[in-house]
């Protein structure tokens, strides 16, 4: 996909805004720019400019302007939520079709909505007032991260075998004792392995320092010894695939998916992604304060860490140990009397 031949322009400037001076990913822009382009297609059905029975994928939004953008409202956007809510496919490449996207979808549309119409009032002041100002977001439900405990990480990373041993080792001992995020790992180069530390080039293109402890070291070395007799494709690449490319973030995912099976855990429950909260969680519980936490994990913002904080907070449970009634115990009632109720 490249927004540049197909989106009107202005959400064509808002998209090279992103890009080039926010600094995001390629991915995330397209996403911006199918999130736009579905919600003003919907626009176009609120508006009556198309028949209601016109299917969303046959919409055109070329032609869209600014007193178009400008026109819509609180209520035409509430409409549209609704619509993502009940009618939306969830997956369409999908036989069985579902309808209806969770809050934390709706949610992040919504969040692109938002970020547009501040571009256009704010940021290029084409709008004199945003129509969507007091847009609300929908609610979503606050989960706690699942991770290993240490005993099924070291269980994990003992179980690692097959003909990818060194390969694979290493990339799982990254994810446990670093907290990359799976594309971190994939975009990995030969020149960001460094003696103690590795550069990493996280979100929005933002580079960071993660140190190496000597375990890490140590599968790095071990796994370079393979890495070096390889005749690789891609030649700056650290993890390589089976085709001496680039590995790719789903062959991580399958490889994590396959090693956790094999140590006898959930290959459901966890992922690569789960590896990255193991990580996190583990060394917040041996002593590592958040805000060292936030820089090594890439966050932006110190509230999306502090969610490992509430994982096992040893405060909430002397708490509940120092309650009056912490010790309280029931009698048990005689036989007798339990029959006469009965």
């Amino acid at each position: 996909m490249d927004y540049r031949g197909e989106a009107p322009q202005i959400i064509s400037e808002f998209l090279i805004y992103h890009e080039t001076v926010k600094g995001h990913s390629k991915k995330t822009v397209d996403e911006y720019y199918l999130d736009l382009r579905t919600f003003f297609r919907f626009m176009k059905i609120e508006k009556n400019l198309v028949p209601r029975d016109t299917p969303l994928d046959e919409i055109s939004i070329k032609d869209l302007d600014l007193d178009f953008v400008g026109s819509v409202t609180l209520s035409n956007v509430y409409s549209y939520l609704s619509f993502l809510s009940r009618d939306r496919e969830k997956n369409h490449n999908s036989r069985d079709k579902q309808y209806g996207l969770n809050a934390a979808s709706r949610a992040r549309k919504v969040a692109t909505i938002r970020s547009f119409y501040k571009y256009l009032t704010v940021k290029t002041k084409q709008l004199e007032t945003n129509p969507i100002l007091d847009l609300d977001s929908p609610r979503t439900t606050k989960t706690l991260p699942r991770y290993l405990s240490e005993d099924e990480s070291v269980n994990l990373l003992t179980n690692i075998e097959g003909p990818n041993q060194a390969r694979d080792f290493c990339i799982i001992t990254i994810f446990l004792n670093c907290g990359l995020r799976i594309s971190e790992l994939v975009g990995l180069n030969l020149s960001d392995v460094h003696e103690d530390h590795l550069r990493v080039i996280g979100k929005g293109s933002k580079e960071r320092v993660v140190y190496l402890n000597q375990a890490c070291i140590d599968a790095i070395n071990d796994y370079l010894l393979v890495r070096r007799s390889i005749a690789a494709i891609d030649r700056n690449a650290l993890f390589l695939s089976s085709r001496r490319t680039r590995i790719s973030t789903a062959a991580v995912h399958s490889l994590v998916k396959k090693h956790i099976a094999a140590a006898g855990l959930d290959s459901t429950k966890y992922s690569s992604h789960k590896l990255r909260h193991t990580a996190a969680t583990l060394m917040l519980h041996n002593g590592v304060d958040v805000r060292t936490l936030q820089e090594l994990l890439g966050h932006e913002h110190l509230n999306t860490t502090e969610i490992y904080t509430h994982v096992e907070n040893t405060g909430l449970r002397e708490a509940a140990l120092l309650s009056p009634l912490a010790n309280f115990k029931h009698e048990e009632k005689e036989k007798d009397q339990i029959q006469d109720e009965e």
